[in-house]
């Protein structure tokens, strides 16, 4: 069932009172991927349970896979039955087409990141393609994210160590992201302050004085890509801080297949996948749960 116009104002209305709400009370929305329909069932669950509010999030894998549309309508469905806080965010957005499709679905936040497709964009052009989102999104009131640079990894189990000396190189500065805004007019700045995409052999790294000092250059939102794999102090300091939004993916997607083979091995004659899912479905909703308590969460919803 399509929204109408005014739902979706609405709906993106709330949003921002969601992440004003999130700033002034200093917890974080975890915005948790959704591959397919057993990991948004997992998110819900967690967020039912924990009555927190969360986002649900797809990238354009999932997108070209699911379908905007289908993604809408299925979160819609969900929050009208279980009456959760819950938004929808297109993740990494490679272009200007790409991010306008999702404002015109009725998604409530939209993350443009050029710079995924083309690792080598100026800063110029990202912020010249940024502005066009901002102004498009004018029409739904959809909060805008980005950032200046490409932002590292992949959503992915790695098994090679992080070189913190390259990392660094990406690191988000103050004035940096202080101009990026200004010129941009996002209501979201995605930082890089050690946080990196995937999972790998060694926790992640936070550099929180360098997040308090770009939290005192800017006014919007501020998010954390690559939240896998980072131990949990990290992000109870980074929401006392003012970080509003953190994205989480390659830690649900481990526990989603590591359960699924585990759950196969110990079923080898059962053909009925339907049957083989509650298993998976509870270690994901796991993850999830354990991530709502670090970001501070949970009983933040505001719940209809």
């Amino acid at each position: 069932m399509s929204l109408t116009i005014y739902e979706i104002r609405n709906n993106c209305n709330l949003a921002r009172q969601a992440m004003t709400r999130a700033r002034n009370e200093h917890f974080a929305f975890g915005a948790f991927n959704m591959d397919n329909q057993e990991t948004l069932r997992a998110v819900l669950q967690a967020a039912v349970k924990k009555k927190a509010p969360v986002l649900i999030e797809v990238s354009q894998g999932e997108v070209d896979s699911i379908g905007l549309d289908n993604v809408r309508d299925m979160v819609t469905n969900y929050k009208r039955k279980y009456g959760v806080e819950m938004y929808i965010n297109l993740d990494h957005s490679p272009s200007v087409e790409a991010a306008k499709a999702g404002i015109d679905a009725g998604f409530e936040f939209i993350h443009i990141d050029i710079s995924q497709a083309q690792h080598d964009a100026t800063e110029d052009q990202i912020i010249a393609d940024t502005k066009k989102v901002v102004e498009y999104a004018k029409f739904t009131g959809a909060l805008v994210e980005s950032e200046p640079h490409y932002f590292g990894g992949s959503s992915n189990l790695h098994t090679e160590v992080i070189n913190y000396e390259e990392i660094k190189k990406t690191f988000s500065t103050p004035d940096g992201a202080q101009q990026f805004v200004q010129a941009s007019g996002i209501d979201t700045f995605a930082a890089a302050i050690g946080n990196l995409h995937g999972q790998y052999p060694v926790p992640k790294q936070l550099d929180l004085e360098l997040l308090k000092q770009i939290r005192e250059s800017i006014d919007c939102n501020i998010s954390l890509h690559g939240g896998s794999g980072t131990p949990g102090h990290y992000f109870e300091e980074a929401v006392k801080i003012g970080v509003s939004k953190v994205n989480i993916n390659s830690d649900m997607r481990v526990a989603y297949r590591k359960t699924l083979e585990e759950v196969l091995r110990d079923n080898p004659s059962e053909y009925a996948v339907i049957k083989l899912m509650d298993k998976v479905i509870t270690a994901v909703q796991t993850v999830v749960e354990s991530k709502i308590d670090m970001f501070n969460s949970a009983g933040k919803a505001n719940l209809v």
